[in-house]
Order: structure tokens, then C-alpha cells, then sequence
């Protein structure tokens, strides 16, 4: 592909690569216990019961499955593995999609909320139309609970209330 970039897998360094494409491939290696040469070659992608794409990588004999957008986000985005503080964010919503262009680093509550919303009205988190009230609804979830934080006119004051919500509690 026209423009494509290569960098190796963090924690596979030297045996495989990604692709800011979100294709992965093995690299020419001397196998020793066998004494041949293997041949680098793309990797195929298989689909985990989320529908992410994921690839079966090795390293000293022990297989591990990695999630390709994962690995694209590690070598290209800079992104480190926290736990559950930040998460990959696909733009498109498209799980397969996993060019580089298409993935952004945020934060477990702002993917949260992405998933909640079917019918995203506003541009601002924890912001959207209410057609019953005719108005702009804030709202945020604590402890996995929903709570209203009221309604105005403006999308603008809604998200303001939003943010004034968040800044009370801990991320």
C-alpha cells in the first residue's frame, strides 16, 4: 500500500511489525531448535467475540493473541496499556477499522458514553436533545448510575453544567 508505515511490536521487537494500516506481519528469523530460517510473511486476522481483530503473535514458544487496533495504537499513538483509565476509541465506530487515522486515545468515560449513545445529538459529552422537553439535557453517570443534571436552551450551557459536574468528582 501507497504510503505505509512499519514499526515494531511493542514487546515483539525484531519478530513482528504493524502497519499504520492495521496489518501485521512476522519478520525473516532463524528458528533455532529447528535451524532454519522462517520467512516473514502477513499475519492473518482472526475475530474475538467482541468482533475486534485480533492476531496470534509468539515469543520464546508461548503464543499470545494481541487485538490489532491495540497494536497499531501502541506503536503509532504512543498509547501504554492503563488498565481501564484510557481506552482505543475506534471514530467510525467501525471495530474492523484499524488504520491509525481511525483511533484515538480517551478517556474509559468518554468510550463509555460513546457506546451509550445510539442517536448522538450533541457534539459535547454527557450532553443530548431531549425532544419531550424540547431542550438540551445534561447528564452524567456516577457509580454506573444515571444522574440528571437538568436542562437549557443552549447545548453550550448543558455541556458547561457537564463539565462544572465532572470537575466534582475524581476520573
Amino acid at each position: 500500500m501507497e504510503n505505509e508505515i512499519w514499526k515494531d511490536v511493542i514487546g515483539f521487537e525484531g519478530l513482528y511489525q504493524v502497519s499504520n494500516n492495521g496489518i501485521i506481519r512476522s519478520l525473516d528469523r532463524f528458528i533455532k531448535y529447528l535451524g532454519y530460517i522462517s520467512k516473514g510473511q502477513l499475519l492473518k486476522q482472526s475475530f474475538d467475540s467482541k468482533g475486534y481483530k485480533q492476531v496470534c503473535l509468539t515469543k520464546d514458544g508461548k503464543k499470545v493473541s494481541k487485538k490489532v487496533h491495540k497494536l497499531v495504537a501502541m506503536a503509532f499513538l504512543n498509547h501504554t496499556p492503563c488498565g481501564m483509565r484510557l481506552t482505543i476509541d475506534h471514530i467510525d465506530r467501525v471495530k474492523t477499522n484499524n488504520n491509525v487515522e481511525n483511533l484515538r486515545i480517551v478517556t474509559n468515560r468518554e468510550n463509555s458514553h460513546n457506546r451509550l449513545l445510539k442517536n448522538k445529538s450533541s457534539k459535547f459529552l454527557g450532553v443530548s436533545w431531549s425532544s419531550t422537553m424540547n431542550k438540551w439535557s445534561a447528564s452524567i453517570f456516577l457509580n454506573g448510575k444515571p444522574k440528571q443534571l437538568g436542562y437549557y436552551d443552549s447545548e453550550i450551557n448543558a455541556s458547561f453544567q457537564y463539565q462544572k459536574e465532572l470537575k466534582k468528582i475524581k476520573l
